[in-house]
């Protein structure tokens, strides 16, 4: 069958007329993310891919989201990842209704491209239940980073869906068909230096945060500023005036 090659080829969103009501389904618990490390994480997750990545290219939209349910049947629980990217489909323009507030795959119209899990415990199944309830759901791509070594002695481990079970991808880890790549990164982020998963460029450059580009934009017109006085020094050595 054509979808076994395809595992994300793309569907149509059901039209609003034939699309399931909603309204008894939970999308929100309040419960609290599990760390602060995790919290930040989700963020650098997300926020670089808004503020510096062009998207997977010819003006395709896409949603990128933390923390947020990913619905996939009526009937069934939500799975629940640290973060989700999905290529192709927009963010609503009002986020209030509740078919708006989580990802549920009929209003979209397809799965999420890649779902990331980030371990706290040994006890979410990352690499049990949910490896194998994203390859039900037929996710394309799924990624486990594990930063404490509880659950491999691999810290980070991505998969790719083939017919209908997940192999593990060798490093350094490139997603072709999303234009985008994953590595450990050892740096500073909000004031605190540790060792975070990013998105990368395919020669391993991290997409860049909106903090770092704006400090890289300063650091540009510094340099632009000095050569401007540079030159300005040495035309009046010269005996010209370059305010002239």
């Amino acid at each position: 069958m054509a979808t076994e090659s395809l595992p994300n080829a793309p569907l149509t969103a059901l039209p609003p007329e034939l699309r399931p009501s909603v309204e008894h389904l939970v999308t929100e618990d309040d419960t609290p993310v599990d760390n602060l490390f995790s919290e930040k994480q989700q963020r650098l997750l997300t926020e670089p891919l808004y503020s510096s990545w062009p998207g997977p290219g010819e003006a395709r939209p896409f949603l990128a989201m933390a923390n947020v349910g990913l619905f996939f049947a009526l009937d069934q629980p939500p799975l629940v990842p640290e973060m989700l990217l999905s290529l192709d489909v927009r963010c609503p323009s009002d986020l209030w209704p509740k078919q708006h507030r989580s990802y549920f795959t009929w209003e979209y119209g397809k799965p999420a491209d890649v779902v990331v899990e980030i371990v706290s415990n040994r006890k979410g199944g990352e690499d049990s239940d949910k490896l194998a309830g994203y390859a039900r759901i037929r996710i394309p791509y799924y990624v486990i980073y594990d930063p404490e070594k509880l659950l491999s002695d691999r810290p980070l481990r991505a998969f790719r869906l083939e017919a209908m079970s997940y192999r593990e991808m060798d490093e350094p880890v490139w997603l072709p068909e999303v234009g985008l790549g994953l590595r450990m990164w050892q740096g500073t982020y909000e004031g605190h230096d540790n060792t975070w998963l990013r998105w990368a460029d395919q020669q391993g450059h991290p997409i860049a945060t909106g903090a770092e580009r704006a400090e890289h934009e300063r650091q540009r017109a510094d340099r632009e500023r000095q050569r401007a006085e540079m030159l300005a020094e040495q035309l009046r050595q010269l005996g010209a005036n370059p305010d002239a």
